[in-house]
């Protein structure tokens, strides 16, 4: 079973700070300011644990009378043709929710990548008793509550240390920043900003190619900017290119003979090399793992380069012993942007860890007003201290994750055609695109979230699973006996 932390506020957050919350709160009212700051929460108890455990029986079945609301809202039309009305969220406990339908549905993706501990975790209790204590959620960059900068060191802790912290929204701003970071080595970002070292050369920026050496491969958010990375806005890209203000460059995955000499090319006039963005498991593009040897010697070449580097934890953050996956690959990125699992879903928050040598904007530069939210710092506190506990227990059941996964493609070789991903971030590679969605069709079938990739051009035909962090083995095993009847369907 998982280790449950038991805190109270003044056990996350220090003595001294809560006792002037506590008489900040009596000031305005609060009469049991002292309790709220005293009593200990445990934050994922055996009862609740056995709890998600017992509920595995009811997974696709009718537990409720349909809500049949006629109302699709007023969305636009591509956000209305995607919806699944049956499958949105009356409710929501543990590794589960419970649907419009009626019908209780198991989080095979984690919702989409980001409730980390799934649905009403206890431990987020805390935060509601922050808020009972009048402690603010909204302030501002120039006055950056406590509680956000006691995040801001202990991120630069986990992380290895040496890293500035920049407060942001959502994971497409982190990058966002990280970006602007870069360019700024390139472009002024005011008219009284001093020379950047690199002006006048073009920037050119490395991101994961697909595997046809297109642009398909990378996803870093939804800006303009890195939506070019990854092909889109493919006119307004080339106007870019041909005008010398920057350029992007696919490099091939696990291909460190490509990486080199794309980086060589590119860093000569009147190019430079800008940075190299990537994710260590691709999971908008069918889960491909980087390879340890892979990384490491791009990293290398990039420290000899003066090339920065970006990884995009974003997907992988939390849901590693030791937080960030970087660390397991001994490498020390000059930034890093994570959000989705660290607020565990309570809250939009994410953050770029930037290196000194890297820090290069004003206040203004990445400026976001909502970054600096005290009770999503909080949330990101209690995660990190629960998965910090059972660091151990996440790889057990990561690895027991991907063995199932990979005996899987060798037991059904004839459909599958193979496993990627690392731990709880897993897909099954299909040898078609019609097969593919066949079996995330069967799973959907039986109420279990799993995400056909079939809407890129060259991407392989493959189904996503990223089961929360709290699933515990008897969930893990569940979701894979279930692929195995889908598989067994399939091959008959």
């Amino acid at each position: 079973m998982f280790t449950s932390p038991v805190c109270s506020l003044t056990d996350m957050l220090g003595g001294e700070y809560t006792e002037y919350v506590r008489r900040a709160a009596a000031f305005f009212g609060v009469t049991d300011a002292d309790a709220l700051i005293r009593e200990k929460v445990a934050f994922y108890p055996e009862h609740v644990q056995r709890e998600n455990d017992r509920l595995l029986r009811k997974v696709g079945t009718q537990v409720l009378p349909a809500f049949d609301d006629p109302s699709d809202g007023a969305a636009t039309s591509a956000f209305s043709k995607a919806l699944h009305k049956n499958a949105a969220p009356l409710s929501g406990y543990g590794c589960y929710r419970l649907g419009e339908d009626g019908r209780l549905y198991l989080l095979g993706k984690s919702e989409h990548y980001h409730a980390s501990l799934g649905h009403a975790f206890p431990g987020y209790r805390l935060v509601d008793r922050a808020r009972r204590l009048g402690i603010p959620n909204a302030t501002h960059n120039t006055t950056r509550g406590y509680i956000t900068r006691l995040l801001e060191k202990r991120l630069s802790d986990a992380a290895g240390g040496g890293y500035r912290v920049v407060n942001l929204e959502t994971g497409s701003l982190g990058v966002e920043a990280g970006v602007k970071q870069m360019l700024s080595r390139f472009y002024k970002l005011v008219a009284i900003s001093d020379t950047p070292p690199y002006s006048g050369r073009v920037p050119v920026f490395l991101v994961m190619a697909d595997d046809h050496g297109g642009r398909e491969g990378n996803y870093h958010g939804t800006t303009v900017l890195t939506q070019t990375m990854r092909g889109l806005w493919p006119d307004f890209a080339k106007r870019l290119e041909d005008a010398n203000i920057c350029r992007v460059v696919p490099v091939l995955p696990n291909n460190a003979a490509d990486f080199r000499e794309k980086l060589t090319a590119y860093n000569r006039p009147p190019y430079k090399v800008a940075g190299f963005l990537h994710e260590l498991v691709m999971m908008n593009y069918g889960a491909v793992r980087l390879s340890d040897a892979y990384i490491r010697e791009v990293y290398a070449l990039c420290r000899e380069t003066d090339t920065p580097t970006l990884c995009d934890e974003i997907q992988t953050g939390m849901w590693y012993d030791g937080l960030f996956l970087f660390l397991q690959y001994g490498i020390s990125p000059d930034m890093a942007v994570i959000g989705k699992g660290f607020p565990g879903g309570e809250y939009p928050a994410s953050r770029l860890l930037v290196r000194e040598s890297c820090d290069r904007l004003n206040l203004f530069g990445a400026l976001v007003t909502n970054g600096q939210e005290e009770l999503a710092s909080l949330s990101y506190l209690i995660t990190m201290r629960f998965a910090e506990e059972n660091g151990t227990e996440l790889t057990r059941l990561g690895t027991l994750f991907e063995d199932g996964m990979r005996d899987l493609a060798v037991q059904y070789a004839g459909v599958v055609s193979h496993a990627e991903g690392r731990g709880h971030l897993a897909a099954l590679h299909f040898r078609d695109t019609e097969e593919a969605a066949r079996f995330a069709k069967l799973l959907n079938a039986r109420c279990i979230d799993a995400s056909a990739q079939l809407y890129k051009t060259h991407c392989p035909p493959a189904v996503l699973f990223k089961p929360p962090v709290i699933a515990s083995e008897a969930v893990l095993r569940y979701i894979l006996t279930a692929c195995a009847d889908a598989l067994d369907g399939m091959k008959g």
